[in-house]
Order: C-alpha cells, then structure tokens, then sequence
C-alpha cells in the first residue's frame, strides 16, 4: 500500500482527455465544494501510473479518490467523538469559527479559533465530511 503524507491536499484519479487541441484532467467537484481545491490557484500537480491503463479505456471514467481504492476505510473520518486533537486553525468559515484540516483534508470546526492559532481540541460531533470541536487548550501565543 503506498503511505500518503498529510501534506497533500488532494489525490484522486481521472483520466487525461484531450479537448481542442489540450490536454485536460477534470477535477471532481467536490474537491472545490469542500474547500480542499480553490478556483484561480495554483497547485503542483503528481502523475501516478494507474493499475491498468486498458481496464481504465473500458470502463466510463468515474473520478474517485485513491486512498478509497486502497484503503476500503478511507471513506470512515479520520477523527472519533472525544478525541484530543493538536489543530492549527487555517481560517474562518461563514460563521466566524475556525476551520483545521487534518489527515485527506478533513474539516473540523472550532468556535472561538482564529487562523494561526494552534490549538488542543476535542472532537465533539463526528460527520461524513465534517467534525466539530471545542477547545482544551487554547494558544499560548494568544493569551
């Protein structure tokens, strides 16, 4: 199995198709719509050989991440409820709370986080792509 450090925002597959001239890889919607991937930014790009380019040719292309296809349990949070988090808050959501990211771009909500801020947390609600957590310790740089 390959190890995926927590440093990549995004990892999916797709196939390379060619329209008017270039060459385009599609990425799925819900890297946008869950803020892993942001519209007009820049990102390195890697290029992983896939298991099959034949099989892929067959098969209708269905974008789908590659730790689920390696790691059947890639689709369970990588957080449990009661858990004690290290965070650093990234930024501030629409309703002023902050937002961390852990392992494959996870998101968890912190009220009262300011991005920057490094935090101990506890992971109070766990969902499909999303947790919520309130603060143990807080920054000692705020204070």
């Amino acid at each position: 199995m390959t190890e995926i450090p927590d440093s990549f925002r995004s990892l999916f597959s797709a196939q390379i198709e060619e329209r008017d001239g270039s060459y385009v890889v599609d990425i799925p919607s819900n890297e946008v719509e869950h803020d892993t991937l942001a519209v007009d930014e820049t990102y390195r790009i890697a290029v992983l050989t896939s298991e099959s380019s034949k099989e892929q040719k067959t098969q209708k292309y269905q974008p789908q991440s590659i730790v689920q296809e390696e790691t059947p349990t890639s689709d369970v949070p990588p957080v449990n409820e009661g858990e004690v988090r290290d965070v650093t808050i990234e930024t501030t959501g629409d309703q002023g709370d902050g937002i961390a990211k852990v392992e494959r771009g996870y998101v968890v909500i912190v009220p009262g986080g300011q991005p920057g801020h490094e935090l101990s947390v506890e992971i109070e609600q766990v969902q499909a792509n999303v947790a919520f957590a309130s603060i143990v310790e807080p920054d000692s740089r705020a204070l």
